[in-house]
């Protein structure tokens, strides 16, 4: 699967301010087989997040794009409006995970405005800027995002598990 990384900055974008994020969501990457074909770093702020978003989509560039940074309460986090501003199909049940497992670790957890949604064959998640959180909600949800993107893209039909009765929730025997 292909991925982009896209940190949301206005000190990174400037160049004041090293990105720890990006580069470390993009070794977790890696490490599970996901190939890193496009990063950048964005200023804070709506429009040039969904420029981009749009721009990766459309263009068919990758199945995957995580960004980093603007999910918090200052007035420049847009990461999730802009995300979704381009999506078609919001997914919520996945900064539902991500939150619920970041609960475990600190209350501010829920201060979270994460989004995530589909547009085409992409998957858009953004996670938090903190390089800590990051890699906390990507692991969270990194083993299930491969299961999710295969049927997205095609390689699989549903996201039934074998074994498992549909109707009724159950073992089948």
């Amino acid at each position: 699967m292909r991925a982009a990384v896209i940190t949301l900055s206005d000190s990174g974008y400037a160049g004041q301010r090293e990105d720890k994020s990006g580069p470390l969501i993009q070794r977790l990457l890696g490490q599970a087989g996901y190939q890193v074909v496009h990063t950048a770093i964005l200023p804070d702020g709506r429009q040039p997040l969904a420029d981009e978003l749009r721009r990766l989509c459309d263009e068919g560039l990758a199945d995957l794009i995580l960004t980093t940074g603007g999910t918090g309460f200052s007035s420049t986090d847009q990461t999730p409006e802009a995300t979704m501003n381009v999506v078609e199909r919001p997914v919520p049940g996945i900064p539902e995970a991500m939150r619920w497992y970041s609960l475990r670790i600190t209350p501010r957890a829920m201060l979270s405005r994460a989004a995530a949604g589909i547009r085409g064959s992409t998957l858009i998640v953004n996670l938090p800027g903190s390089p800590k959180a990051a890699e906390e909600c990507l692991s969270a949800i990194l083993p299930t995002l491969a299961h999710g993107l295969e049927v997205l893209t095609g390689p699989a039909q549903s996201c039934a598990r074998s074994g498992m009765d549909q109707t009724e929730g159950k073992r089948s025997p």
